[in-house]
Order: C-alpha cells, then structure tokens, then sequence
C-alpha cells in the first residue's frame, strides 16, 4: 500500500465507510500487468465489490500444472500419488442438514475411488453427490507447489493469526464432480473470500449485503437452496419479490473470484471441479466482522434471555455458547486483535516491511492495519457485554493496548 492509497483508504473510513452500489454484472479483470493492488483497493476492497481476475493472473501456478491433465480434467493419478492416504471431509449434496450438508472423512484414495465411479455412473450413484470441502491442505500435509498468494489477497488477519497459533487456518481446497455445490450462505466472521478453479468451471449466485433479508421465509429462516421452486411461494416467502436477481457468474479455469465481506452466495460445479479457496479478514472488513459478531452474541442472549436471572455465570455461558456456534467469542476477538495490532507496532517501530504476512505490503499497510484496528477495539472497550468478560489475564489490558495504537496512529497520521 502506498502513501496515496492509504489516505484515500483512510477518507474513507472516516467519511462512514458505506459499500458502492453493484452493478448488475461483475467486473472482469483480464492483465494482472494492468492492475496494481491500489487498484484493488480502489475498485473493489473500498466499495465492497466483487470481481473476477482472468487465468493469466494463475498461470504460474503449480496446481494448474500437476494437477490437472491435458485435457484439462483433475489428475487423479497425481493426486493419488500425492496425497491418496490423506484424511479429507466429504459433504453430502443430496441431504440437508440444517443449511449444510452433513459430512464424513475419508481418504482421498476413497474419495476419488467413488468419483471415478461416480463419472462412470452418468454421474449419478446411490451414495448420492458426495463433494470434497473444506479440506485445509495447507496445515494438514507438506504442500507442493500449488498456489502462490496473489499479492491482492496478502493483507490476510484472519490466516495470519491463525498461523501464530499454529492450531488452524482458512485456507481451503474444494474438489468434486460436475453437479457438486454449496448451499446459499455468507462466509465466516463475514469475511472476504477468494476461489480459484484449478480445472473446471463454476456458477456464482452472488447477493449484495441486505439482500438475504427478502430471501427469508416467514419463519425468519434463510434458504437453503435459491434455485429452489419453493421461493416462488408468497406464503412461504412474503418477502421474495423484493429481492433483485442475482449476480451470475461462471468461472472458468484458471480464474480467479473475489466475494466481498457479508454478500451470500450459492455455487454450483458446471464440470469435475478443484478450486483453492480462503478467507480472509483485514483492515477493510474488520468492522464488519466486529458488527457481525455481535449480532451472533444477542442471538444467543435472545435465545437464552428466559434464564438471565437463573443461570449463574448468564454472560459467561452465552459467551461459551457464541464461541460454539460462531467459531470465535469477544474474547477471542480481542486476542486476535491484539496478535495483529502487536506485529503492526513492531513493523512501525522497526520502520521496516518486516515478514508477517499483513505487513508484506509496507509501513503504509501497517500504519492503516493500526487505524482500522484502533477504531474497532474502541468500540470493542466500550461495549457493555465485553465489559463483562474477565480480562484481569489479558497483557496488555485492552485499554493499554488502545492507547499504544492511538500513540502510533500521532505519530503516522496522513495530513
């Protein structure tokens, strides 16, 4: 990032940060020679816009090259060979499960075993759709050379973090037969997400933030599937005809899909499909991160309210409950943040670009990562329900480390 952006990044965010308007179609992004990260920011990061970036920005990849055959189909002798005795988790197309699909693990071996059958089948087989998902490659095996981190994507919080505590990570690989897919939903921590399709082609069903909200039943409910004929029942859906169309997209092989922060979306493999996959978290959707989370905490306190005065430790509970559900509680948050305001401070006091992987961009990317940071822990600080966590172990104290950021921010503020 450099001096120009992060001011304008910066206006931004204080003038209220608000998403650009989509524009019926998705922008496509052919020369990566042609288009900067400031670019990025400017079209797509700021405005919270999706976009595609064409098979030249992937070329170079190792996935395209040994993973994939001449004819463009996924190598299963190579995956075999590569990695046929890893355990991966396998969903279930055909049943629902809630708004998911139930999953099982197995061996890759066994995996592509069936989708060999599966393809010979007509693709069709009474054990139904079964699709590789969420299987984190990058933390499970020693990984070939697969994918290079584009450099639009660098600025990642979320895997950064995880990394430091060397127990998980977002990044993800997807394989399945043409017909596989993903019911409707909206990334996690409303994160930002990128896909690559390392062979096979995809079909987006993309809905800009507030958009869901027609798509609910009258029960409240989200759908499961958008493409279902059911939503054309008014009773069922009394609001349905006041959500707009999609954005569609088909992704081709090779390209490259960024989803912006809290827009749900649907896909569905049109081939036999392997993509990459991770989400990400950063400056640039950190308040909404922090906005959905605490939407998850006062569904849980609704939940729950009829024992508030019963339950010992109510606040506590619902805290435990809301990691459970949503993967991360107010505690957890405010460790997160720290981890990552803790190596920006560093990256400014040294004045270098240092080697994590949010400061790979420079001093001007650590000084906005700081900026972003310090006016969400405020927030944070004075919510009341994270008052009531028990932060008497925390170093530095939340309020400690508030100050710290103001004190950086003095020193670095754009004029």
């Amino acid at each position: 990032m450099d001096r120009e952006t992060r001011s304008l990044a910066e206006r931004h965010f204080r003038s209220g940060g608000g998403g650009g308007q989509a524009q019926g179609r998705v922008a496509f992004i052919p020369e990566p020679a042609a288009f900067s990260y400031a670019d990025f920011v400017r079209g797509f990061l700021l405005p919270n816009l999706p976009c595609v970036f064409s098979a030249a920005f992937t070329e170079g990849w190792g996935g395209r090259r040994r993973w994939v055959t001449p004819a463009g189909r996924p190598d299963f002798d190579h995956l075999l060979r590569a990695y046929g005795d890893v355990v991966v988790p396998v969903a279930n197309c055909g049943v629902q499960e809630y708004n998911s699909n139930p999953k099982e693990h197995m061996p890759l071996r066994d995996y592509i075993t069936y989708w060999k059958e599966y393809i010979q089948g007509g693709y069709s087989s009474p054990r139904g759709c079964l699709y590789l998902k969420d299987w984190h490659l990058c933390r499970n095996s020693a990984v070939e050379d697969v994918f290079t981190l584009p450099v639009y994507f660098s600025s990642d919080w979320l895997n950064e973090f995880w990394d430091a505590l060397d127990v998980d990570d977002y990044r993800f690989v997807y394989a399945g037969p043409k017909g596989s897919w993903s019911p409707f939903h909206a990334d996690i921590f409303r994160s930002f997400s990128w896909s690559v399709n390392i062979c096979g082609r995809k079909k987006w069903l993309l809905f800009p933030p507030g958009q869901e909200e027609a798509l609910r039943d009258r029960h409240g409910n989200l759908p499961y599937d958008v493409t279902s004929p059911s939503l054309l029942d008014a009773h069922l859906y009394p609001r349905r005809q006041h959500c707009g169309p999609p954005l569609e997209v088909t992704q081709e092989a090779g390209e490259m899909l960024f989803v912006p922060s809290g827009w749900h979306h649907q896909v569905h493999n049109l081939d036999d499909t392997i993509s990459v996959n991770h989400n990400w978290v950063n400056g640039f959707n950190l308040a909404r991160m922090w906005h959905f989370l605490q939407q998850e905490l006062r569904a849980v306190q609704e939940e729950i309210g009829e024992w508030r005065d019963s339950m010992p430790d109510w606040d506590r509970h619902c805290q435990v409950i809301m990691r459970s559900c949503s993967g991360i509680n107010f505690e957890e948050f405010y460790h997160f943040l720290k981890v990552i305001a803790e190596r920006r401070l560093l990256v400014l006091g040294e004045g270098t670009a240092g080697g994590s992987s949010g400061a790979e961009l420079g001093p001007e990317q650590a000084a906005f990562d700081v900026g972003r940071i310090a006016e969400v822990l405020a927030s944070v600080v004075e919510h009341p329900d994270f008052q009531r966590v028990d932060t008497s172990m925390f170093s530095p104290q939340p309020k400690e480390l508030l100050q710290q950021l103001k004190e950086a921010i003095a020193v670095t503020s754009v004029l």
